[in-house]
Order: C-alpha cells, then structure tokens, then sequence
C-alpha cells in the first residue's frame, strides 16, 4: 500500500514538473519570438518614413516602392533561413541557435536605426539596409520554425497544436507593440522631427528587448527529443538531402509550402498587414485611428489562435487550415471595399466615375534597388 502510493505520488509530481517545463517553454519561445516579429515589422511601417532617406531624392513614389522592395528581399530569404539554421539546429542544438537568431534579429534592428542616409553616404546607406534587411530575413526563417519545433518537442500527444500555437499569437503580438511604440514615439513628438530623425527611436528600442530576451532564452533547456535523437544516434547525417531529395519527404515538404503555408501568408499579410497601408496611404485615414483600428482588430483576433490550435488536436489540422483560408478568399474583396465606402466614399465615387489607365514601357521593378537600377520619372 505504502509502495503504490509513493508511486502515484511520484507520477503526480513527474507531471506537475512536466506541466511547469511546458509552460516555461511555451512563454520563453513565445515572448523572444514576439520581439523577432516587433523588429520585423518596425522595418514595413515605417518604411514611409525613412524612405525617401535612404534612396535617391526626387521621386518619393519610387523611393517607398524601393523601400517595399527592400522588405520584400527580407521574405525571399526566410525560407532559405529556415533551412540554414535548421540544420544548426539539427547539429548544435535548439537552445543555441535560438541565441544565434536572436542575436541577428536584434544587432540588425538596432543597426538600422544607426544608419546614415543617402545624402551622406550616398549608394551606400541602401546598400547596406538591404544587407540588413536580409539578415533579419534570415534571422527570422531560423526563428519562426525554430521556436514551433522547440515548443513541439516539449508537447505531450494530444496537446501540439495548443502549445505551439501560442507561437502563432506572437506574430500578431509583435505587429501590436511595434504599432504601439511607433504610435507612442509620434503622439510624444513633433512630427517634423519624427520624419527627421524619431523614426529610429523604435529601432533603437529593440536592444534592450534583445538583452531581455538573450537573458530569458539562455534559461531554457534543451528539448527532450533533440537529447534522446542525439544519444541514439538516430540524427540525419544529411537532413536536406533526405528533406528536399527523397520521396515521400519532398512531397510533404512542397505540401507544406505550397499546401499550408503559402496560403496562410496570404491570408495573414493581406488581413492585417497590407490592411495598414491601404487605409493610412490609400484612404488616407489619419494614422492614430488607423492604429487604433488595426489595434483593436488584433485584440478581438489573437485569442483565436489559441482557440483553432486547441481545436486543430480534437479535429486536425487541414480542416482548419482550408477553411480559414476559404473565409478569407470569399470575404477579403467585400471587406476591403468597405473599408473603402466607409472611410473614404469620396474615392469610391470618384473611381466608380472615373476609371483610370496607367501604361508605360519604361518601368522595371527591382527587389535589391542599387546604382545599378534603372530609375524613370
């Protein structure tokens, strides 16, 4: 009697230390990986800013698509991030190349806040924000994937897609505190001096949350199924070559990219990114209610990851991915127009009367904008 019940205590407290362990993973992961997406995103929404900065004067139009470009040459890396620093993963650990990716996010955050202009340095100033810029690609590709692996590898069956879908939450999480610094920065400042020079006090922001989360992350153990794999030796020697070059695991890996997540960008970059823009630089909406409207938006929404991810363990996963992304392709052009007729009905009334061509044969669009670049007026 004395025997079982020494027993079942053990159990008892073998999952209470397991459930703490959990919860320390899930917050750890969660909370540096909100600081991953806050440096992401400080770069987009305040590109309007600093672009006519940093590329040649003239032709703002031309320098915010310069600037755009350049973020977008930060999502043609992620995934070769994702790979490069898996593979570190694979070899060294989760827990180390967390710190490595970390440490890259937030050095090339707060360098860009240091950045000369291109009135100073000339070629050079976009030359090295495009440098930057694909750093923090890279960074993050190794971040986000790395950070749902490490919280997977500590999920109990039956509990994966709860746990790891508070990762979900902290890009959403990150957009909100990069609005929030941002939109605190212009209330406190005038806005001649914001344009001039405020613009980089977010960016100069990230190094403490970069200390912070060095701090918190250097606390986190190694993930029991990376120990177990490494002391069976059951580790790929080739782990690309068996992903990218071996059937069946290819065609998983190009469902995956092509089948989930490439839909899931859309979805998420149109709805809340993209969302910003359109109402600060198309409807012209003053951006404290824009902020203030997309602030709310991500409030009402982020409990929803919790919510499908716990629901993704009872019914799977596909269901809900197809349908999150069947809601989105039926709603997105309604939603969007009216947003038009709400906020701004006299665009709506002019663009239903006056329909709008615009040819050329002379324009070219560029994702690495450099003195090789052709530029028109």
């Amino acid at each position: 009697m004395a025997q079982a019940k020494t027993k079942v205590f053990l159990e008892e407290e073998s999952i209470k230390s397991i459930g703490t362990e959990e919860r320390k993973v899930i917050f750890a992961s969660s909370l540096g990986t909100v600081f991953e997406w806050y440096d992401f995103y400080l770069y987009a929404t305040l590109a309007p800013f600093f672009a006519a900065l940093f590329f040649p004067s003239g032709n703002e139009t031309a320098a915010l698509l310069s600037a755009f470009a350049t973020y977008a040459a930060g999502f043609l890396v992620r995934p070769f991030g994702a790979i490069v620093f898996g593979r570190i993963g694979d070899l060294v650990g989760r827990k180390y190349t967390f710190l490595i990716t970390i440490v890259f996010m937030g050095g090339a955050t707060f360098l860009v806040g240091l950045l000369p202009t291109y009135q100073t340095i000339g070629w050079a100033a976009p030359v090295l924000l495009v440098t930057l810029r694909l750093v923090q690609g890279l960074a993050l590709g190794g971040e986000y994937g790395g950070a749902a692996t490490y919280v997977a590898e500590h999920a109990p069956q039956g509990r994966r897609g709860y746990d790891t879908s508070w990762i979900q939450t902290t890009a959403t999480l990150g957009f909100f505190l990069a609005l929030a610094v941002i939109g605190g920065a212009r209330l406190w400042m005038d806005a001649k001096v914001f344009a001039d020079w405020g613009w980089r006090i977010p960016f100069w922001l990230s190094l403490i949350l970069l200390v912070f989360s060095v701090y918190i992350r250097l606390k986190l153990h190694e993930s029991p199924i990376f120990q177990k794999m490494k002391a069976e030796g059951k580790g790929s020697k080739s782990p690309l070559t068996d992903s990218f070059f071996k059937y069946p695991n290819n065609k998983f890996v190009l469902l995956a990219l092509l089948g989930a997540t490439a839909g899931q960008g859309v979805v998420w970059y149109t709805g809340q990114f993209y969302a910003l823009f359109f109402l600060i630089i198309t409807l012209k909406l003053d951006y404290i209610s824009a902020y203030i409207l997309i602030g709310v938006s991500l409030l009402i929404g982020t409990p929803f990851f919790i919510v499908f991810g716990w629901l993704s363990d009872k019914i799977g996963r596909l269901k809900i991915i197809l349908t999150g992304c069947l809601i989105a392709a039926v709603t997105y052009f309604p939603l969007f127009q009216g947003l038009t007729h709400y906020i701004n009905p006299a665009l709506e009334e002019y663009s239903a009367k006056t329909p709008i061509t615009v040819a050329a044969t002379d324009c070219q669009f560029h994702i690495f904008v450099g003195p090789w670049s052709p530029r028109t007026s």
